[in-house]
């Protein structure tokens, strides 16, 4: 079972037993309302974020002004742009900086690159309480309208949640080049999600937990659970009468119980026929999908048991989240003492969430060891509609 399955099917319970009892902590208040996105100009939208998350984020290191500056919506702009761009959606609970390592890796092949910001992150988790589909929807379809006027050709890329708006949005929109899509989300790993919004009526939250990493949420407010189940089933119902024929880069791994990776493989296989399309799966089991890399993720010498959700996005070098770095995500789906363990450092290995092997702890798996590798991948797919 996902993480946010295990959360919906702990919250439904206390519902049913009547002992769901509401935390004090400011993380969980809630803004009166969301900031605009609709500006004029991409520069415009940026400063009027950052004016807003100013008062009305919770901030949680000392250096405000780093840790704004991580979460805001950001343009990376080429030295030799090709005239292409790029438009990345970040996941649930998370920020732009899920695309900081992937995004200055285009911007270095030429593609002017921008992320956005769905509304109700990177100001407290509370505000997740906030937004409809509506707004994430509506966030992605603006931006993709502003980036199509500096660029001639435009492409769009996601990471779960944020895969499924950019899929939903590039087959409603046949001027979009093509897909890159990193843990899409777009069947969840459990059954009990589509649950989230009946849940949302009576129950408030799906989890909560300590707010102590500033690039993402911790918890999770049921509404934005529902929000999630709603992506996921608009993408599916389209994907369903459609095949999308632009080229697709798909990265996916194996140990991802988050998502149905079987659902996400089964898509781009049937669903995603062009010939330049690859999915980079990181595993220990070949696919049938002849469009497909596979890298091993047992790897011992790093410490690593398996591939995570969230670990597709990070090359190993990353101060946040790479190897030693400073954001360790030991809350991993085990048991307590092992969380303890964990949080004092005692002999740590890397794992999806939820995984767990007798006589190992497992932080979360944060960074891709096969980045490089992943990128180059990616950037042959995206040559071959320069070349069509």
């Amino acid at each position: 079972m996902s993480a946010l399955a295990f959360y919906l099917a702990a919250a439904m319970t206390a519902l049913i037993v009547g002992c769901s009892a509401p935390v004090e902590d400011p993380a969980y208040e809630k803004a009166a309302a969301l900031p605009d996105y609709s500006q004029d100009s991409f520069a415009q939208y940026v400063a009027e974020t950052k004016s807003w998350l100013e008062q009305h984020r919770l901030f949680i290191t000392e250096d405000k002004q780093a840790e704004l500056a991580s979460v805001l919506p950001h343009e990376y702009r080429p030295a030799q742009p090709n005239g292409q761009g790029v438009l990345l959606v970040h996941g649930l609970g998370d920020s732009p900086y899920s695309f900081h390592d992937i995004a200055t890796h285009l911007a270095e092949q030429g593609y002017l690159v921008r992320t956005i910001l769905l509304p109700g992150h990177a100001s407290k988790v509370g505000d997740l309480q906030l937004p409809t589909l509506q707004d994430w929807q509506g966030v992605v379809n603006h931006h993709i309208e502003l980036l199509k006027q500096e660029t001639a050709q435009l492409w769009l890329g996601g990471y779960s949640t944020g895969a499924n708006l950019a899929t939903s949005a590039a087959l409603s929109d046949e001027s979009i080049q093509g897909l890159l899509l990193f843990s899409p989300a777009l069947e969840p790993g459990s059954g009990v999600v589509k649950f989230a919004e009946l849940a949302s009526h009576f129950i408030t939250w799906a989890d909560q937990d300590p707010e102590d990493n500033p690039l993402r949420y911790n918890s999770l407010p049921m509404n934005a659970a529902a929000i999630y189940y709603q992506t996921s089933a608009i993408v599916r119902e389209q994907l369903e009468a459609a095949n999308y024929s632009r080229p697709v880069f798909m990265l996916l791994s194996e140990g991802d119980k988050v998502i149905n990776t079987e659902y996400a493989v089964s898509t781009f296989s049937e669903k995603m026929p062009n010939t330049a399309n690859h999915i980079v799966w990181q595993g220990e089991h070949d696919l049938s999908e002849p469009r497909s890399t596979r890298f091993s993720m047992r790897l011992p010498e790093q410490r690593i048991s398996n591939g995570s959700h969230m670990g597709l996005l990070f090359s190993p070098e990353n101060p946040n989240y790479g190897i030693g770095g400073s954001n360790l995500i030991c809350s991993n789906g085990q048991p307590e003492e092992t969380l303890n363990s964990c949080a004092q450092g005692e002999d740590i290995w890397f794992s999806a969430w939820g995984y767990v092997e007798p006589g190992k702890t497992h932080a979360r798996l944060t960074y891709n060891p096969y980045f490089e590798q992943s990128m180059a991948i990616m950037d042959k797919v995206m040559s071959s509609q320069r070349q069509s």
